[in-house]
This record gives structure tokens, C-alpha cells and sequence, in this order.
């Protein structure tokens, strides 16, 4: 595992998402940490779905990506990843994406959390950032 990482989930490269010459798209690479991501918050926050039955949305506000190998058609990728900056009603997500220990790429998305009723910014929940610090904690 990566210096500062202790969260990983391995994503396969499906045909769909490969060109003609069984190179991954680069959008692809936005749907895998997104997969990962979900796959975080069931594994340490109960499930997007529980964060929104507290009446919240953690909308996505930006996404750094920087590609430094190709993927290809049935590659099993593994992304690493861990929340950080969790403060007033943003945070961030880091991540490495690796083929058998290889940096494929390296990226982060910032979120906000709102109101799912009114779209006004609300604070992180304190059991969202609870979660997240044991999440983080070197195992």
C-alpha cells in the first residue's frame, strides 16, 4: 500500500470503455473513483444512501486527474484512495491508481455537502467526519 493510503479497491477495465486499440478513455478514469468512492463510504460511512438519509448531498465540485500510464482492456486496476480536508462543508479525495504496483495515475475530487432539501452548504456531519478519521487511521 501507498505511504498515507490504507484504503483500496481493485476496478477491472471493461471492453466499453477501451477504444479501437484497447485503450481505457480517459473518462473512464472518473467512473473508477467514483466506484471506489461509493465503495469507501458503505465500507466506513454507511452508504451514500445513509448520508442522504440524513437529509445531505455531497456533491462533487472539482476533479484533478494526471494520467501517467495507459490502461488497457481487462486490466484490473487498483485505486487507492483517502478522504482528507474534511472542515466546514467540504472535503477531499486523494487517490493513486496502480496496474501490479505501476502508477497508472493520480487524481482527486473536492465535495461539498448540502442540503438535500434547499441546495444551501451545510457543515459536515460530525459522524461523516468521525468515520472518515477511523477510516483513515493506519491499520
Amino acid at each position: 500500500m501507498p505511504d498515507g493510503f490504507v484504503n483500496a479497491y481493485d476496478v477491472r477495465v471493461r471492453f466499453a470503455e477501451t477504444d479501437a486499440q484497447g485503450i481505457a478513455h480517459h473518462a473512464a478514469y472518473v467512473v473508477w473513483l467514483e466506484v471506489a468512492r461509493v465503495a469507501y463510504l458503505a465500507d466506513h460511512a454507511g452508504g451514500y444512501r445513509s448520508i442522504q438519509a440524513q437529509g445531505i448531498e455531497a456533491l462533487t465540485t472539482s476533479v484533478q486527474l494526471d494520467y501517467a500510464r495507459p490502461a488497457h482492456f481487462d486490466d484490473v486496476l487498483t485505486v487507492h484512495l483517502r478522504c482528507v480536508d474534511v472542515r466546514g462543508a467540504r472535503f477531499r479525495y486523494e487517490y493513486l491508481l496502480e496496474r501490479e504496483g505501476e502508477l497508472i495515475a493520480t487524481a482527486s475530487t473536492g465535495h461539498a455537502t448540502v442540503d438535500r432539501s434547499s441546495g444551501a452548504p451545510t457543515r459536515v456531519p460530525a459522524w461523516f467526519a468521525e468515520a472518515v478519521a477511523r477510516a483513515e487511521r493506519p491499520r
